[in-house]
């Protein structure tokens, strides 16, 4: 019997890396220069165990979808017990109380003119259909437009129609000729107000189909955040030129913002709405699409050419709807809503701290999530900036995993992030900042 010593752990996680190595492809990822994945055999909470039993708070909630934790027990008790019942079934005509329950809840906490759910895979796909939503809703009415208006640095999605109304960057360069034409405006950061409202009244004609935005948060542009006012401000000049709004809370979405949705924060409502990731609490797939019921009824006629033709075979899965009722159970209990007013008031302190910290720039903060820029002397300062490898791998052999954008460092932690763990991720942080100073 082969005792299991931290050698022995060590050892066969590098198989686990080596053999990965050998026959996967990872996302976002230069295979040819990238150091072996870390493999990861348990997730617990906060915390991701390695094979080699090195534990890390994952400070970024895995790509911003585990709203709870890893492996909670009460989203795996739900979906075990639907994968007894109903693991999977068309729906095209067919449906199931899952889905029924969850579109059902879904429109109670939506902003009150989103009326219908559509289910899809992602949160890329879930921009697709509301895209193709909008679209189309011209198209049926006899009245077509094809432009859409979207923000500098945006990021919505991979997918074709997703990148297309993403900022044009690394990312898209390769898929240009393929790329629908899309207008751009600043975002409306502090000082950028006026730009954008100036820039977006210029490009508006009855040829626009849409605008859409990342309310308050552009994540993978660099966590650019701004105000809800001036966001209000475009969303009114945009729906005053008969554009509609497409609000992107795909990350924004089930509390990140400090309320349940960025689009709670407005005055102005969303036509339609794409939501992903933390909607089933990190647990599997699942994107949604709402909309209101004058975009719906626009589908509805005795031509089967207005039909919306658009689906996916794990439409409305039973057991993804399944984990992200559970997910609404945990989100909306008072346990949650406390914790994450908590860490919105943990990530408030800590931001203070880091304005007076020499090498630091740009903090910056909406609801749970913190952002600042590491004020560094590299030219490449976006996303392929050096410091990105130097802070990432820093923080790995400090125990804590976060994912900068560049040279932009984030925290944006599970709701069950104990303060006991902020404080670890905090000094982390800091004693990176002592490192970078030093250097």
């Amino acid at each position: 019997m082969e005792i299991d010593t931290n050698e022995n752990r060590t050892g066969l996680a590098l198989e686990w890396a080596e053999r990965d190595k050998a026959v996967i492809w990872h996302p976002f990822t230069q295979m040819q220069t990238a150091p072996l994945p870390i493999p990861i055999v348990r997730g617990e909470g906060t915390l991701l165990v390695a094979e080699d039993g090195k534990t890390y708070i994952d400070a970024v909630s895995s790509w911003w979808v585990t709203i709870h934790g890893h492996s909670h027990p009460y989203i795996a008790e739900k979906v075990a017990e639907q994968l007894q019942t109903l693991e999977h079934v068309i729906f095209a005509g067919f449906t199931h109380q899952p889905a029924i329950e969850l579109a059902e809840r879904l429109i109670t906490i939506l902003p009150k003119n989103q009326a219908r759910v559509f289910y899809s895979d992602n949160g890329s796909t879930a921009v697709e259909v509301a895209l193709k939503m909008a679209f189309q809703y011209w198209h049926n009415l006899g009245k077509p437009r094809r432009k859409v208006i979207a923000l500098d640095d945006a990021y919505h999605g991979d997918t074709f129609g997703a990148m297309a109304v993403s900022g044009r960057s690394a990312f898209t360069a390769p898929f240009v000729p393929f790329l629908f034409d899309v207008e751009y405006i600043p975002a409306p950061v502090p000082g950028q107000e006026q730009v954008a409202l100036e820039r977006l009244q210029a490009l508006l004609s009855d040829e626009v189909a849409a605008f859409i935005v990342e309310p308050l948060v552009q994540g993978s542009g660099g966590m650019v955040m701004y105000a809800p006012e001036i966001l209000n401000q475009l969303m009114s000049l945009a729906r005053s030129h008969g554009a509609l709004i497409i609000t992107d809370e795909v990350m924004t979405g089930f509390g990140r913002t400090g309320k349940l949705f960025a689009s709670h924060y407005l005055s102005e409502q969303p036509d339609l709405m794409s939501l992903s990731k933390g909607l089933t609490g990190g647990t599997m797939a699942l994107g949604v699409t709402t909309c209101t019921n004058e975009i719906y009824n626009a589908f509805l006629s005795g031509d089967r050419h207005k039909t919306l033709f658009h689906g996916h075979s794990f439409t409305a899965n039973p057991l993804a709807c399944t984990a992200a009722l559970a997910s609404l159970d945990l989100l909306l209990s008072d346990e949650t809503q406390a914790a994450i007013q908590r860490i919105v008031r943990r990530q408030a302190v800590f931001a203070g701290q880091l304005k007076q910290k020499p090498g630091v720039k740009n903090v910056r903060q909406q609801g749970t999530i913190l952002a600042f820029d590491l004020d560094v002397d590299d030219s490449n300062r976006a996303y392929f900036s050096n410091i990105r490898d130097i802070a990432y791998n820093f923080l790995l052999n400090e125990g804590v995993l976060m994912r900068p954008l560049g040279n932009v460092l984030y925290i944006f932690p599970p709701y069950c992030i104990t303060d006991e763990e902020l404080n670890t991720v905090y000094a982390a942080v800091e004693k990176l900042l002592r490192h970078l100073n030093q250097s």
